[in-house]
């Protein structure tokens, strides 16, 4: 789901231009930008279904002036980008994190998070189709009232307990909504910046989004510290700020009105049609079938949020103690992904023993955490927990570092994995295909393991599927890193 280094890989595989084989240009928590050359690029349509000519801009004009040339200013409709995504998203990731989505039965948690993740790895296919005709700030509206709805959900099913049909169902529209608001988020940092200043934008951007689910987890730590069942004045106060952020599109300026710093227009890439998207991954996986090697690895990358949230934060603590997990578990996540991200960046290392030191700092933190934890699962089953652990009491302080050690692994996870498809290419469109697998697996994995909690499978048999399931993702990894990852991607091999 999130930090400055997780997103800068996610940002490469945003600069992706549609071509006539087929690409993919959208993604989630993800949920990534490679340049395509040296210049600022205009993508038009050519009439064909789903294709689109790459022509350099060379055009450059006069900048606007005063308050105008404020509001046109690419930075500051990327600060207006940023906070859409904090009050939807990032307030969905705090909302998430509190296990059950605050409530102390999580079974309707879980089956609107099974509805949500099967209906976003549909409708990713489609999202940029319509992002197409309608435009990417209508697209990101639209996008962003799902998550206003789920959370008027949970204000609805904690005042009536009958509504969990409604969170069900608001859970699936958010599914569609998200496929919708990330595949415009994307257009969008792809057109606003030159190619000097991606970093930049994509810093901006993903701290903010970030503090999204920080300020959220701190709000209902505040607003619940002497509760002992989540208030609804916690979701109402996310419903208020997540209708603001339904409102923040329409204050967005059109693209087509803004001009760069280095007076070029911002022109947002068309998205290739779904048959396009389809067609692309098929090309991908026949033409570089080592990236099955990766699916285990896919699947896996948000399978271990269930047991996480739901069955070890949401079992075990009192409302109080899952909000302070859920701050500090969105805190560690910087520092992971800074971590990581800072050990395969290093340039005075070759690639190739830079991404075996990665699989291995994976597989040992695979390890660490996992081993950690079972000395708690063995402890506590479905039936016996009941006598929640509040945070002045001894056993909290060792389970709330483990928690942290969650959030470390998390982010490393995501931010390696995202490294491994940049080191197998340097071709952005292959490289959208892989972030298609990417989500693709991701959603069906937490599709599945979330029913699977619904229906009350025993929290240690969810708790060994998660072991097993991130020791295979790095098992299988291992050969593709051996045959693939060289200190070099070869560009004459990776055109589609």
């Amino acid at each position: 789901m999130i930090e400055r280094a997780r997103g800068a890989k996610e940002q490469e595989l945003y600069t992706i231009p549609a071509t006539a084989s087929g690409s993919r240009a959208s993604a989630h928590d993800s949920q990534s930008s490679r340049a395509v050359g040296g210049s600022t690029y205009a993508y038009e349509d050519d009439g064909s279904d789903g294709a689109s000519i790459i022509r350099p801009s060379v055009d450059r004009y006069a900048q606007y002036t005063g308050l105008k040339g404020v509001y046109y200013n690419p930075v500051v409709q990327v600060y207006f980008l940023g906070f859409v995504c904090f009050m939807g998203p990032g307030l969905f990731n705090a909302l998430t994190g509190l296990g059950g989505g605050g409530q102390l039965d999580s079974t309707t948690n879980s089956n609107a998070n099974s509805a949500l993740y099967a209906t976003f790895a549909v409708a990713a296919f489609f999202a940029g189709s319509i992002n197409n005709v309608l435009g990417s700030r209508l697209t990101l509206l639209i996008g962003s009232t799902g998550y206003a709805l789920y959370i008027g959900s949970y204000l609805a099913y904690n005042i009536h307990r009958d509504a969990g049909g409604f969170v069900i169902g608001a859970g699936a529209v958010l599914g569609i909504c998200a496929g919708l608001l990330w595949t415009a988020q994307g257009s969008l940092m792809l057109a606003y910046p030159t190619e000097n200043q991606k970093g930049k934008f994509i810093g901006i951007f993903w701290s903010i989004f970030n503090l999204g689910g920080v300020v959220g987890a701190a709000v209902s730590l505040g607003n619940n510290f002497n509760n002992t069942v989540i208030s609804n004045g916690t979701y109402i106060g996310f419903l208020v700020l997540t209708g603001i952020g339904v409102l923040i599109p329409l204050l967005m300026a059109d693209p087509r009105k803004m001009i760069r710093s280095d007076g070029t227009r911002v022109i947002t890439p068309r998205h290739p049609s779904w048959k396009t998207e389809f067609y692309g991954l098929w090309y991908t996986l026949r033409t570089d079938p080592s990236i099955i090697l990766l699916f285990p690895m896919f699947f896996a990358s948000n399978w271990f949020y269930t047991w996480q949230f739901s069955d070890y934060n949401g079992a075990l603590f009192t409302i109080r103690a899952r909000a302070l997990n859920n701050l500090v578990y969105w805190l560690s996540q910087i520092v992971g992904s800074v971590s990581i991200g800072f050990l395969l960046d290093q340039r005075g290392l070759s690639r190739r023993f830079r991404a075996f030191t990665g699989w291995c700092v994976l597989m040992v933190m695979v390890f660490v955490v996992h081993i950690w934890a079972f000395f708690y699962q063995r402890d506590y089953t479905r039936d016996t927990v009941s006598d929640k652990i509040d945070i002045h009491q001894k056993p909290y302080v060792s389970r709330l570092w483990f928690y942290i050690f969650c959030g470390l692994l998390d982010a490393m996870w995501q931010t390696t994995a995202y490294w491994f498809m940049g080191a197998m290419s340097n071709d952005p469109a292959k490289l959208a295909n892989f972030s298609g697998f990417y989500k693709s697996l991701q959603s069906a994995g937490a599709a599945g393991i979330w029913r699977a909690d619904a229906v009350k499978l025993p929290f240690m048999n969810i708790f060994i599927s998660t072991w097993v399931l991130l020791v295979a993702g790095l098992v299988f990894a291992l050969p593709m890193i051996h045959m693939r990852v060289t200190d070099t991607s070869e560009e004459t091999d990776e055109t589609l």
